[in-house]
Parts: structure tokens; sequence; C-alpha cells
């Protein structure tokens, strides 16, 4: 079914309930973080990540976005802590980016966006498949990463270079040797709470697991983040820009924070 959404004026996010009537349930992401309503826990734990650099497999362009794909046979690239019980299998990242460095973050945080946004997606061991655990709550674990444009991210290099690759949808590539954890800041201070997939078909079965402290990227990484494009190689080019979903009502969850 992914052919009848995107980001355009007549598939975009507004249009999403149409398909997927989910996309007006209680638990929908991203959100806007609100401080004021933010409540320090405690017993939350710090956040434990560790990835090994040799389940790094692909990079595919969507058409929606482009994923760097994982092996996720074995413990080996894992997500403990915070509110979660047992352990989490990376199985991909991506990035949502804007069209001006002003805007492109999913989540925001006080109204404030940034220029894109990192998602590492993790499922919970405790189910037999990632097919199995996006069907329940707990099922997968996302950790956002904010992006500003200041200086560059040399980590973030070797995603950016292979984006050449895999120009136009469909487009993928052999991506090996990588340990995303370059790409998180120094410090994993984060806000948490019960939310959904920002994507079609818009699962209510992400814990959301949001970095308080962004990483920089410069002005060349993120124009190549823009320089890719949604189309398939034989269609009109429209560039890949503006890929992300706004903020969704709260209705009443709790967002909690690891630090004061």
């Amino acid at each position: 079914m992914a052919h009848i959404w995107g980001y355009g004026t007549d598939n975009g996010p507004s249009h999403w309930h149409n398909s997927f009537p989910i996309a007006k349930g209680d638990q929908q992401s991203p959100i806007d973080i609100k401080g004021n309503e933010v409540k320090y826990d405690s017993s939350l734990k710090p956040l434990s990540i560790s990835y090994d650099p040799s389940t790094a497999k692909t990079i595919i362009n969507n058409g929606h976005a482009f994923n760097v794909e994982f092996d996720d046979a074995e413990d080996k690239s894992v997500l403990r802590g915070g509110e979660l019980t047992g352990t989490y299998r990376l199985k991909q990242f991506h990035f949502h980016w804007g069209s001006s460095d002003d805007h492109g973050s999913e989540h925001t945080v006080d109204g404030v966006n940034y220029a894109a946004e990192l998602h590492l997606v993790h499922w919970n061991t405790k189910y037999a498949s990632f097919g199995e655990a996006v069907r329940h709550c707990d099922g997968l674990a996302v950790v956002g990463v904010f992006l500003k444009v200041g200086d560059a991210k040399p980590e973030l290099q070797k995603v950016i270079d292979a984006l050449d690759l895999i120009p136009t949808k469909g487009k993928q590539a052999s991506f090996t040797n990588f340990d995303p954890s370059g790409l998180l800041p120094k410090s994993l201070d984060f806000w948490t709470y019960q939310g959904s997939l920002t994507t079609p078909p818009l699962l209510q079965c992400v814990v959301w697991n949001v970095l308080k402290e962004p990483i920089s990227v410069s002005p060349q990484q993120v124009s190549k983040l823009r320089g890719l494009f949604f189309n398939d190689e034989d269609d009109t080019p429209c560039c890949m820009v503006d890929n992300y979903r706004p903020p969704q009502p709260l209705k009443g969850r709790a967002v909690k924070a690891s630090f004061c």
C-alpha cells in the first residue's frame, strides 16, 4: 500500500487517515515535547546502547527516506535501559529532514524544530520477529536524535557518501562495517513516551526515547540529504525534502524525562 501515501499535497500526512484510520488514534507520534508538562522519573534507567559494526548490511532508498539496514538475527546490536524491559535489537535507522535548516525534525521541543531527525529502530526480542513485534505496544523502541546545522559530523560522512549510490526510489547498495553509535550525542539524557510509527501503517507499537542533546551536521551534509529523490529512476525528478510528519495530539499521555 506504500504507493498511496507520501509527503505531497495530495497524499501527505493530512490525508493518511483516509487509508490508515489509526492516524487519529490516542498514541500517535511524533509529539511536541513541552518542558512544563514533562515529569522527571528517577526510576528510569540510563540507556544502554551497544552496536556491532559487522551487523550493518545495506542502504536503501525506499521512496520516502533511506534506510540503513542491519542483521538482526542475533543480540549483537542492542538497546536496553530506560523504561524498557528486556533486549531490543537494531533493525534499521533512517532520517527525516526539511527543505530548510529551521524545520525537518518530527518531534519538536517547546515548538522548536530542528533541521532533521535520526531514528534508530529496534524490536523487542521477547517476540519471534520484527513483524510479530509491531503487533504489540512494547514491540519497538526507537531512539530519536535531533540534527542541527553547524559543524560537520565526521561519523556521518560514510552514510552521506553512500547516498550517491541510491539517488532514486528502489536503489540499494551494500553498506557494511558501520557503527551507528557514532551518530549519538555525548549525553544520552532522554524523554520517553508511548507512541507510534511516524509513517504508515502508523502502528501504536513504539516506546520512544528522544535524546535531549542534538548532534551537529554541516550545511554540506544536510544538503546531500536533500539531494535524494522520491521518484523512480525513470520518473520526473522530485526532490526528497520535507519527509516528516508534524506533531500529533498528546491526548493525555505522560512524557517522562531521565533528567531534572
